[in-house]
């Protein structure tokens, strides 16, 4: 059974910056689709983006207005997902999923076959 771990989440000022990583033990990530995702108190879950496991090429929603990015880092098996001048809109719960079975990612987070618990991310002054 695959666990991803997400980390780097925290309590931040408006305009600041965060790295979010996601790892696995046991598991090579890069032959997973990595994709990213957010909840937010009472509100609904969101997609953020992901990442192939082919080319490497991203996609990504208008959720985090082009101040987010996903890349790998293989040689630690690990995804980042900085989220750069944060806003407090942006306070949530950020989660990776993974999955081997697709390329390009999937539409909803219960779609993927695994997923994190998530990382806190508050934004406030």
């Amino acid at each position: 059974q695959l666990q991803l771990v997400e980390s780097g989440g925290g309590l931040v000022q408006p305009g600041g910056s965060l790295r979010l990583s996601c790892t696995a033990a046991g598991v090579t990530l890069d032959a997973y689709a990595i994709g990213w995702f957010r909840q937010a108190p009472g509100q609904g879950q969101e997609r953020i983006g992901c990442i192939n496991n082919s080319d490497g090429r991203t996609d990504y929603t208008d959720a985090m207005e082009g101040r987010a990015t996903i890349s790998r880092d293989n040689a630690k098996n690990t995804v980042h997902l900085p989220l750069n001048n944060l806003k407090p809109e942006d306070t949530a719960v950020y989660h990776c999923a993974a999955d081997p079975y697709t390329h390009y990612g999937r539409t909803y987070l219960h779609q993927y076959a695994y997923w994190g618990q998530g990382t806190q991310v508050t934004v406030s002054s």
